[in-house]
């Protein structure tokens, strides 16, 4: 097999057009490190297993659907236990560090790296970064244990803190060779993860035996490759109480209008999935999809439209929906950042529902009762679901297996159902985006009855653009078909 590489990705070619887009390994830069046999062979939880260590040469394809004619296509390398690891138990001196906004499942996330540390690789010495990035060399760290971390999967946000910003690459590979740190998890998003990849490559520069895992955290589910994000799950299943009270208060009232925003800077998968969950939404409007307020077939006659037929309506908007109308319709709008270099959105939800009102103040024979809720910060702060914690749980378990089988600049994820490595410049590359031309955006529009409110224009340049479906949407498509 033919291979090339680069320090963030090894890209091996086979037979039949595969190609494996490989990870990163100590050995590609420290060669003849030790090697030991793994601790597993000798666990009684494992010993009932019939296959408990994953094959060298196993891999995923990151698409399933495919002709009899094409090309096998790009695989990654399959997540799992190997029979020897790189990493004595007793030198492994581990590190975790959450980074970014707040996500259900991240103290699950933490609460498993340390138990599988513990309990399946006898790893006893593991520290908590305080705030984020910069609690590298600005702040105290945290001894983490299973005692310590026994229970704190029933709560919500992180027990280690999180911040925005404060990479200085130096200044926190200085503090990890400091501290004698030589296994690093990562938890965060896109953002953090371009981190994470820039802090691998300085611990490669240094010849430094350190691996690097990251665990892709978005609540928005906008992290390409990988089939869904953690979190996400529990946000869809939180957004249907806003949803429910919205559409109570919308029905209640003569002419009631419910309005509820929802998260998705970026992508509206959670508006996507929380609209179709419900029933209850005659509306979504998401970031991928522009929309029109005024003239027969904009959002201002679909609304009336609907209140003469049902005498009420439930609209759904992601944060990042309507910006260029809002945009345009404020004056010296700046364009601020946060410390993660997000764009900072203008609240749609507020200019929406003022916007509706406004409307239909100039039809004194149509007055509308509007009640508008927000439930961002309450879904980001609960713990997360059964489902997800399942999830959290084989990402955490995965990320140590690789670390101590010596891989390092990966990132963990699930890839058509099998957890796998993935290189970092793959989900940093692009952000996964809803494909408005894509048979599940379609359901929507059918489950909802809305317009689509694309003109033969939107329509084409849609088409155009070159997105790739994303996993979700592939693997919904195949069971629904």
């Amino acid at each position: 097999m033919g291979s090339q590489s680069n320090y963030q990705m090894k890209v091996g070619n086979g037979e039949f057009g595969y190609v494996l887009e490989d990870v990163p390994h100590l050995t590609d830069y420290i060669p003849d490190l030790a090697t030991y046999p793994n601790p597993l062979r000798s666990n009684p939880a494992y010993s009932v297993v019939k296959q408990y260590f994953v094959d060298m040469d196993d891999s995923i394809p990151q698409k399933i659907v495919v002709h009899k004619d094409t090309p096998r296509g790009v695989h990654f390398r399959r997540a799992g236990p190997r029979q020897k690891v790189y990493f004595a138990s007793d030198d492994v001196r581990a590190c975790i560090v959450t980074c970014g906004g707040l996500c259900p499942g991240l103290n699950t996330v933490i609460r498993e790296i340390v138990h599988s540390l513990d309990y399946m690789y006898g790893v006893n010495q593991v520290l908590g970064i305080d705030g984020g990035y910069r609690g590298f060399y600005s702040k105290n760290t945290i001894t983490l244990t299973p005692k310590v971390t026994n229970d704190i999967h029933k709560r919500g946000g992180t027990i280690l803190g999180t911040s925005r910003g404060g990479h200085d690459t130096m200044k926190i590979v200085d503090s990890i060779q400091d501290r004698g740190i030589n296994q690093v998890y990562i938890i965060g998003g896109d953002g953090t993860q371009k981190g994470a990849a820039v802090i691998y490559e300085e611990i490669r520069r240094r010849n430094l035996k350190v691996a690097v895992a990251g665990i892709p955290k978005t609540i928005d589910n906008d992290i390409p490759v990988i089939d869904r994000s953690f979190g996400f799950d529990t946000a869809v299943e939180e957004a249907q109480r806003a949803i429910n009270a919205a559409h109570v208060e919308a029905e209640s009232a003569e002419n009631g209008i419910g309005v509820v925003k929802l998260m998705g800077r970026y992508s509206g998968f959670i508006a996507m999935y929380a609209t179709l969950a419900s029933r209850d939404v005659d509306c979504c409007l998401i970031p991928e999809s522009p929309f029109y307020l005024e003239g027969e077939c904009g959002l201002f006659g679909y609304i009336e439209k609907k209140l003469k037929e049902n005498g009420h309506m439930v609209l759904v908007i992601a944060e990042g929906a309507g910006q260029e109308l809002l945009a345009a319709e404020i004056q010296n709008a700046k364009n601020e950042k946060d410390a993660s270099g997000n764009k900072l959105l203008q609240d749609v939800g507020l200019w929406i529902s003022q916007r509706i009102k406004d409307h239909f103040a100039k039809l004194p024979k149509m007055p509308i009762t509007l009640k508008y809720i927000d439930p961002t910060y309450m879904i980001r702060a609960i713990p997360s679901n059964a489902s997800d914690n399942v999830y959290c749980t084989l990402l955490a378990q995965s990320a140590v297996h690789g670390a101590m089988a010596g891989y390092t600049g990966f990132t963990v994820g699930l890839v058509n159902g099998r957890h796998t490595y993935i290189p970092f410049n793959r989900i940093t590359e692009r952000q996964n985006k809803v494909v408005i031309t894509d048979r599940m955006w379609a359901r929507l529009l059918s489950s909802t009855n809305q317009p689509s409110f694309l003109g033969p224009k939107d329509v084409k340049a849609a088409k155009k653009e070159e997105v790739p479906p994303t996993q979700l949407l592939d693997d919904a498509d195949e069971k629904t078909k």
